[in-house]
């Protein structure tokens, strides 16, 4: 089993920057890739970022050159910097992985910004 843990969320200005975390416990060898999802009021969750063992990226369209995803091994963490944050970007952050055939969740994060 795996278990996530999000940190960092909070309100901030449109124009902020905002640094989310992904505490890993558990089995974490057998991690081969997280992702950061978020989820807007009354929205369907929507994916955000991935990064994998192998530290190759990617990124949501509506995401891409404002959020920077990655790793820190000795911490078993991953991070979500998040700049030029806009109103649309308000949501639940949460990070996810799949660990042989289970989906694992983190309790998730609130980032809130204003206008």
């Amino acid at each position: 089993q795996v278990q996530l843990v999000e940190s960092g969320g909070g309100l901030v200005q449109a124009g902020g920057s905002l640094t989310l975390s992904c505490a890993a416990s558990g089995s974490i060898f057998s991690i081969n890739a997280i992702n950061w999802y978020r989820q807007a009021p009354e929205k369907q969750r929507e994916w955000v970022a991935t990064i994998t063992r192998g530290d190759s990226t990617n990124y949501a369209d509506s995401v891409k050159g404002r959020f920077t995803i990655s790793r820190d091994n000795a911490k078993n963490t991953v991070y979500l910097q998040m700049n030029s944050l806009k109103p649309e970007d308000t949501a639940v952050y949460y990070c996810h992985t799949f660990v042989r055939g289970s989906g694992y969740w983190g309790q998730g994060t609130q980032v809130t910004v204003s206008s």
